[in-house]
């Protein structure tokens, strides 16, 4: 039974705003890193930083063997793919762009939980969906929606849309566990599982890039600590943190919880740049929180009847 509460609302929250953060951190490497590369050396060094307390997983009677089909399709759309894809995206397109069309997440979440999961949408979650959506063009277009007709689709347009349509069913599957005891599992030891096995994902992607000649690394005091910064924050803290709100909200709420992404980037481009928030970051926040509030209405009546 999914329950939207202050904990997990705490959750939700400090994901997107680490991934905010990401997001920041992958424009800041944009020449120094390969963005394949810069997966590669992410999801290394939090596989090794998570080794000392997930390491069982690894044992020849732990229960990772009996679902390795279901963790290979996991590491694969949430720690191999998306973040491959989210990094290749912001080398050709746009910040706006790339955020703009991951904000259609809840979209995605309400179509692929209809047609999979046999999880119909409700009147007030496709409401919600679009009202969250409006915020989101609200704060990227700076309170100023024409901007959107000067807007150019590129490559890195349709990498992004592909990303946020294996994020969301990576989401479903956690909420999803079928047969695995992952939910008993000790918490280091279900995301290493997911670490390592999106690091090999991501290795295999990596040797692509190698082979054609464009992997490049610049290490300097900077770029290592932004890595270590992904490596930590957007990497395990976020991860397990979102995991904890998709298992207690469900995916279709939480993605709404997505939306926030954008706005976060934009408070902290604007903190960077040491620019005071905007009345349209203000409105943006109400419209996206107003969204999140909608679409999980429903859910919670549904709850109360079904009890």
């Amino acid at each position: 039974m999914f329950q939207l509460n202050l904990a997990t609302i705490f959750y939700l929250v400090v994901a997107t705003a680490l991934w905010a953060g990401n997001a920041i951190a992958g424009r800041l490497l944009v020449g120094s890193v390969s963005p394949i590369t810069l997966s590669a050396v992410r999801w290394g060094l939090a596989a090794l930083i998570l080794l000392p307390f997930g390491w069982r997983i690894f044992k020849r009677d732990s229960a990772l063997w009996q679902n390795k089909t279901r963790f290979l399709l996991l590491g694969l759309f949430g720690v191999g793919s998306y973040n491959v894809l989210l990094y290749l995206a912001l080398q050709t397109s746009t910040p706006i762009n790339v955020t703009l069309i991951g904000a259609s997440m809840p979209i995605w979440m309400l179509l692929i939980g209809a047609v999979f999961y046999k999880v119909r949408p409700t009147l007030l979650q496709l409401i919600g969906a679009v009202v969250s959506l409006i915020g989101v063009t609200v704060v990227l277009t700076r309170g100023e929606p024409s901007t959107l007709f000067s807007m150019e689709l590129v490559v890195g347009d349709l990498l992004i849309m592909l990303a946020t349509i294996l994020w969301a069913t990576y989401s479903w599957m956690l909420s999803r566990p079928g047969q695995s005891t992952e939910r008993q599992w000790p918490w280091a030891d279900f995301l290493m599982a997911q670490v390592l096995v999106g690091l090999l994902w991501t290795l295999f992607f990596d040797g692509f890039e190698i082979a054609g000649g464009y992997a490049h690394l610049e290490l300097n005091v900077f770029t290592a600590a932004v890595i270590l910064f992904v490596a930590v924050g957007p990497s395990l803290i976020a991860y397990r943190c979102w995991g904890l709100g998709v298992n207690g909200a469900g995916p279709t709420v939480a993605a709404f919880f997505a939306n926030l992404i954008p706005l976060f980037t934009a408070l902290l481009s604007a903190a960077m740049l040491r620019e005071p928030p905007r009345l349209y970051h203000g409105l943006a926040f109400a419209l996206i929180v107003t969204g999140i509030v909608v679409s999980s209405t429903k859910s919670r009546a549904s709850q109360v009847k079904a009890s």
